[in-house]
């Protein structure tokens, strides 16, 4: 069984139902915990294709991106970041944000592609859904790309339901 819990980088502290690991405890931390640092500046390699970006170009819009988004890197008002672990090891992020109107929205998740297919973006989705109704939000957004299949079907599983969709005609 896993354990679950976390605690963002901000004052506010979360745990888990089986709470922290305390002295002599053999239990492995596990789920959500805080990020040291800001995630890293990059774009899938599918993204890439989305945009018909070249490398260099990724790295300049992910930077450019990173920098609005984050200026004071993890400790940037109203965002939560979050490693994902499991057995003392890292396996992912989440980077959630506080919105207005009690709204939050994931703009990062990222599982290492050793550990995908395990159930690690599950439990750190319904994680951190937990965390945001402790924030009071009421919804949750994401952006997901439409050739991200094996997301988009955690994330309709999960009750997310598609609310615009953006299309696009190569010329």
């Amino acid at each position: 069984m896993r354990e679950v819990w976390g605690h963002p980088i901000t004052s506010y502290t979360r745990f888990g139902p089986y709470g922290p690991r305390s002295a002599g405890s053999n239990r492995q931390r596990s789920g959500i915990q805080p990020e040291k640092s800001a995630p890293a500046k990059r774009i899938a390699p599918g993204d890439l294709v989305a945009f018909n970006w070249s490398e260099q170009e990724s790295i300049s819009k992910a930077t450019e991106q990173y920098a609005q988004l984050l200026p004071d890197n993890e400790k940037t008002a109203n965002n939560k970041l979050f490693t994902i672990r499991s057995d003392g090891k890292e396996v992912g992020m989440i980077w959630l944000a506080l919105k207005p109107n009690n709204k939050g929205f994931i703009y990062d998740i990222r599982i290492r592609e050793e550990y995908r297919g395990r159930g690690f973006g599950k439990q750190a989705m319904e994680d951190i859904e937990k965390v945001g109704r402790e924030f009071g939000i009421k919804s949750m957004g994401l952006h997901v790309f439409a050739h991200n299949p094996i997301a988009r079907s955690l994330y309709e599983k999960l009750g997310y339901k598609e609310t615009s969709v953006v299309m696009e005609k190569k010329l």
